[in-house]
This record gives C-alpha cells, sequence and structure tokens, in this order.
C-alpha cells in the first residue's frame, strides 16, 4: 500500500493472520510515486508479461506476472497511490481437508457453485485448487476474470470481458464449450445474469461471490433471479473463512409446510438450503 504523503505499508502474513507493518520511515512523494508508476508500465509492456486489465480515468490496473497492481490518481483519488497484491499461497483441495462427501459432490454433481466469503479469507485461492481438481479429472476448464489473477495451470483459458461485457463474452465461451466455468467476482447485476444464462446452458459454473455470511451469498442472486429457478441455477455453497473452508450448504427445490407452520393444505414449493455434511 503506497500512497503519496504516507509512510509505506504492507499486510504481511496469510488468511487470517494478516499484520500491518510498516516498510522503512520515509514518507512517499508524488514524484517517488510517478516513477515507479512509469516503471512497472514500462516492464509490463516490454517484458510481456503485463497486461492492462483495466484503464480508467483516473484508474489503472495492470496484472504484472503474478502481481495485481491497481494504479488510483485524482480525481478518482485524493492523491496518487499503488496497491500491490500477489498471491501468498498455492493450495491444492487436499490441503482443505475437504470430506470424503464434499469431494464426491465436487466430483460429479456439484455444476453450481458458489464460493462465498468476506474479502481476503482466500476465495479465490480456492477457486484456484477447485480449477486444478477439474483439470486433473480431464475436465476443459475456462476462467471469467476482471482482473485475471487468478493461478490457473496452463491448461486454463483466462478471458476477460470481451469489449468491456461479460455478456458478449458468454456468446464465444458457449462456442468453446467448457465443462466448467469459473467466473471469479460475480458483483453486478449482468454478472448473475452471465451466471445463470450459462449454467441454465449446461456449463458447469463456479462463482467467486463475497459475503459475509453463506446465506448472504444466496441472498445476492434472489431479487436478480426468479426465486424457483435458484435451486436450478445453484446447487452448492462453499463458504471459506480465514483459509479454511468453514460451512458447505445444499440447496434443493422442495414441496413442504413452511416451517412453523402446521396445516397441511399450506404446503407450497420452497428453496431448502440444507448443512450439506
Amino acid at each position: 500500500h503506497i500512497k503519496e504523503g504516507v509512510v509505506p505499508m504492507a499486510k504481511r502474513g496469510t488468511p487470517g493472520s494478516f499484520e500491518l507493518v510498516k516498510l522503512g520511515n520515509d514518507i512517499s512523494t508524488k514524484a517517488s510515486l510517478v516513477n515507479i508508476i512509469k516503471e512497472i508500465s514500462e516492464a509490463s509492456r516490454s517484458s510481456g508479461q503485463g497486461t492492462v486489465e483495466i484503464s480508467r480515468s483516473g484508474a489503472t490496473v495492470i496484472q504484472y506476472g503474478t502481481y495485481r497492481i491497481a494504479i488510483t490518481r485524482p480525481p478518482f483519488s485524493d492523491g496518487v497511490e499503488i496497491t500491490i497484491v500477489r498471491p501468498v499461497v498455492k493450495l491444492s483441495l487436499n490441503d482443505y481437508r475437504v470430506s470424503d462427501k464434499l469431494m464426491e459432490r465436487l466430483s460429479g454433481k456439484a455444476e453450481g457453485v458458489i464460493i462465498s466469503g468476506p474479502p481476503g479469507s482466500g476465495k479465490s485461492t480456492f477457486a484456484s485448487s477447485l480449477a486444478e481438481f477439474y483439470v486433473a479429472h480431464a475436465k476443459i476448464v475456462k476462467t471469467f476474470e476482471s482482473p485475471r489473477d487468478l493461478q490457473v495451470p496452463e491448461e486454463v483459458t483466462q478471458y476477460g470481458p470481451l469489449e468491456g461485457s461479460f455478456e458478449k463474452a458468454v456468446d464465444i465461451l458457449l462456442l468453446v464449450r467448457p465443462d466448467y466455468t469459473i467466473f471469479d467476482e460475480v458483483r453486478r447485476a449482468q454478472d448473475f445474469e452471465v451466471f445463470s444464462d450459462m449454467r441454465l446452458a449446461g456449463v458447469g459454473m463456479v462463482g467467486v461471490v463475497h459475503a459475509s455470511s453463506p446465506l448472504d451469498s444466496i441472498q445476492r442472486f434472489i431479487g436478480r433471479l426468479e426465486l424457483g429457478m435458484i435451486p436450478h441455477i445453484l446447487d452448492t455453497i462453499i463458504f471459506i473463512k480465514d483459509g479454511r473452508i468453514q460451512k458447505v450448504y445444499d440447496i434443493l427445490l422442495t414441496v413442504k409446510v413452511p416451517t412453523g407452520m402446521t396445516e397441511s393444505d399450506l404446503s407450497r414449493p420452497l428453496v431448502e438450503v440444507r448443512d450439506f455434511e
């Protein structure tokens, strides 16, 4: 975290045990930050390792190798700021001590998976592990990302928005016919629609969603989609916190009397969220 007028800071540690530390005692100047930005831009252009993922008035995001570099400047921010993020850990699915029951589910039935959790909890790391797992099981895997910063095997093609839109990218992706698509950061209303369209077209989908609780991630779909459609689109919610799988939920559509009601003629279709384990 480098900002003009402030001592550079770094978050050290792993998900669940980060600490913010000062890097030296010198305050960053605007001139030094402008030099750093120039170096980053030239290095990414000349090395071929860098791509400009987002470019807006006052904001630029560059993916340089494994580093995601977000640069902001006035009028968007009140001063020049550079935030550089890199993956701190690479895990396989076995490192998460996944139960046999969940492993069996991921190997076959789960095709509408949501990985949810608070920011910095390790959702993208788990998504990368899942991509590796699917590749090892002879599946064609693609990703939708902006910026493209998932650490995935070479066999996985990483797609960004086509002409600024994931909706346009869907047309191409459906011709490519992947078995699974990992959608990193499902945030805006259009993202939920794209996720749903691809899932209903028969593509296995894994979505990464910011949420403070597992049910919040389902709540994000409610209101954007018809309630009865949700179990056709989602079947498994995996909640990650502090780099570990904390909860797994199963989603079903069933007809029964809602909890708390007793009259049998009150039966109706319900979306049921169950503890998977």
